[in-house]
């Protein structure tokens, strides 16, 4: 179960995650490309950081709003791996 205390902070996803090599695949990288957050899930972000820009945000919604935060940018790096391999095969970035 992720908790405040041990969900970790997107910023050493870098430094702890690697991969054995680069994605290989064009096909690998597209479908990388293709994961995003749901509509829903977008929604609920914007409405917790209305909540948090207004001061009116629960402890447990600010830890639901960092662990969105989090996911997305560790998607985020996904997408820029699948870019590089794609352009470094010198395939277009769709």
């Amino acid at each position: 179960m992720i908790t405040q205390t041990t969900f970790p902070p997107a910023g050493i996803f870098p430094e702890i995650v690697e991969s054995t090599g680069s994605v290989e695949s064009s096909q690998i990288a597209r479908e990388l490309l293709s994961l995003h957050l749901k509509d829903e899930a977008k929604e609920l972000i914007r409405q917790l950081l209305q909540k948090k820009n207004a001061g009116t945000i629960t402890p447990e919604e600010e830890t639901t709003l960092e662990q969105y935060l989090v996911t997305g940018e560790f998607l985020d790096l996904l997408h820029a791996k699948a870019r590089r391999t794609l352009r470094e095969n010198g395939l277009p970035i769709q």
